[in-house]
């Protein structure tokens, strides 16, 4: 076996992070490998919620703040920020591929997760395999640093706040429409006239699909009603 043959079966004994290291390691002038520290590997994820954005501007925005970046250590992905981190395909990838003293690096909070409590989530989860994360939109901070940490905590009491005052509101408005007799829900879909009518149509024995033909409406809108009949005829 030549010498490109071995090479060739060594390496695909590697997986993708060793593969990764070994692509690293430089070469001196007798083609054996020069034992040199360890360099921290930097990763880059670039997250755009359609195609027709383009998340080149985030890695020049990363480059630009002093990370060398290396491509195969970029990724790039389109997907909705409405999607939590560890359930974007692109972002699970990249966790995968992670190990202790990598540095990942977002442009904005808003590519570890769907929203604060998300972002908290990956930002632990990452740290406990002692990756530091750092964000630009926050001065570069390390998240996994006392300092990041720190930030951290103020932005999950700012949304658990928010969150208090959507639900505070929410229900003040539930009070108000209650006080003002107004009936609360989705519109009834059928009149009392209408329903007095289904009744009388399963009391004949009309098929569901007939009755929901004549009245203009789903199948399931006439069922809901049948088992309303059921159940308060069994009270």
């Amino acid at each position: 076996m030549s010498k490109i043959d071995r090479f060739r079966t060594y390496a695909a004994t590697l997986s993708e992070n060793q593969l990764d290291s070994f692509l690293d390691m430089p070469f001196n002038s007798d083609s054996h490998f020069v034992q040199e520290p360890e360099v921290t590997r930097v990763f880059a994820y670039c997250r755009v919620s359609t195609a027709d954005q383009t998340p080149d501007n985030q890695v020049a925005e990363i480059k630009g703040a002093g990370f060398d970046l290396a491509p195969r250590r970029t990724i790039k992905e389109t997907i909705s920020g409405s999607v939590a981190a560890l359930e974007r395909p692109g972002f699970a990838r990249l966790v995968d591929r992670l190990e202790e003293e990598d540095v990942l690096v977002v442009t904005k909070l808003d590519r570890l997760g769907r929203n604060a409590m998300d972002v908290r989530t990956t930002v632990e989860g990452l740290a406990e395999r002692g990756v530091r994360v750092h964000c630009l939109a926050l001065g570069g901070v390390d998240l996994t640093s006392p300092a990041g940490k720190m930030t951290m905590g103020v932005i999950a009491a700012v949304a658990e706040f928010e969150r208090d005052l959507l639900r505070e509101r929410t229900l003040a408005g539930l009070e108000r429409v209650k006080a003002e007799g107004k009936a609360l829900g989705r519109p009834a879909s059928l009149s009392a006239i209408q329903v007095s009518k289904v009744s009388s149509r399963l009391g004949r024995g009309d098929s569901v699909a007939a009755i929901a033909r004549d009245l203009d409406t789903s199948r399931q809108t006439i069922m809901r009603v049948r088992d309303g009949l059921r159940a308060n005829a069994q009270s």
